[in-house]
């Protein structure tokens, strides 16, 4: 018997041969960060969609259809992850100081990130379907995810007055500084072995540099128009640079090879507006562009299994400014 045939690529970009089968999860609304659960059949994402004023946090299987509010319904949340029991949910949030969206970044400083300082990580545990609160320090803590070993969390924290990586355990426990150099350090993941990790950083360099990211920390802002990449041991140690080209670099996640690295990046684009995904070799080397929308394209994960790479994209929104989550197979 024959075999059925595939249906239409229509999703996928000219050019983009590392993709096949793109089909799209989400339809309307704002979502982004979906990352897989270990097994590879759900994913936990972040969403803006009515009733939810701001970001909330939901799980949906990888085969779509309608997702599960994970978080509170209150406040704004951000960074959802999986932890190793794969029903336990990791996540930022600021319900605990207020119930309200917390408001928007002021962008007469230009286009700037909010570092809520409301925001502390909690788990949302899978047996009792209780919240647990892992920090409580003043001021910003997100931006955690974990490592594939089942033992530490990285994360974002400005409580030593810079933003800088913390690792801690899953208990919230041994909390760790990672990084001390001056500026900003975040959206950290770990290699597939756990051993090292790739994170986004703004060092500024010179006085007036220093003078706008302290200026904007003090009023709990970041301007992100660039970001480089770096590689790390899980302890801190050995941190080397890269990718440094001007540009907003931003979500890398390993290759299941431990070597590549996929990212998001507006380089492709002098206005800088366009967002796309590339890989690069841990080493600096092999940059190749992967997506080719006209738009937005970021937040790549790959599945356990390496077969799957998860997205968000503003691709097929029908003019709107939705970003949705797509999924693809992966061509190597």
């Amino acid at each position: 018997m024959a075999a059925e045939p595939s249906p239409p690529d229509t999703l996928r970009c000219g050019g983009e041969t590392h993709l096949r089968l793109v089909r799209q999860l989400t339809f309307g609304g704002e979502n982004a960060e979906a990352y897989f659960s270990p097994d590879g059949r759900q994913l936990v994402f972040q969403s803006t969609h009515p009733p939810y004023d701001c970001d909330q946090i939901f799980v949906m299987p990888i085969t779509g259809g309608s997702p599960t509010l994970v978080s509170t319904g209150k406040g704004r949340t951000t960074c959802s992850y999986f932890l190793p029991d794969g029903k336990s949910i990791l996540y930022a949030s600021t319900h605990l100081e207020s119930p309200d969206c917390p408001t928007s970044p002021d962008r007469s400083h230009g286009y700037v990130w909010g570092l809520y300082p409301g925001f502390d990580i909690f788990v949302k545990d899978a047996k009792s379907d209780s919240l647990r609160r892992l920090t409580d320090a003043p001021g910003y803590d997100a931006e955690a995810t974990v490592s594939p070993r089942g033992d530490k969390i990285v994360f974002t924290s400005l409580r030593s007055g810079d933003l800088d990586l913390y690792s801690m355990n899953l208990d919230g426990t041994g909390v760790t500084r990672l990084t001390d150099e001056d500026g900003y350090d975040g959206g950290a993941f770990f290699s597939p072995d756990g051993t090292e990790i790739v994170y986004r950083a703004n060092h500024p360099k010179t006085d007036t540099e220093r003078k706008d990211y302290h200026d904007l920390l003090a009023r709990n802002l970041i301007r992100p128009g660039v970001l480089n990449l770096y590689v790390m041991k899980a302890d801190g140690s050995n941190r080397r640079l890269v990718l440094e080209n001007g540009a907003a670099n931003f979500a890398p996640y390993f290759f299941p090879d431990g070597d590549r690295i996929i990212f998001a990046s507006n380089m492709g684009d002098p206005k800088g507006r366009n967002f796309d995904l590339y890989s690069i070799h841990k080493n600096g080397t092999g940059q190749e562009r992967i997506t080719t929308n006209d738009s937005f394209d970021g937040f790549p994960m790959f599945s356990p299994d390496g077969r799957t790479l998860v997205f968000a994209s503003n691709r097929n929104n029908g003019g709107t400014h939705f970003t949705n989550i797509f999924l693809a197979d992966w061509v190597d």
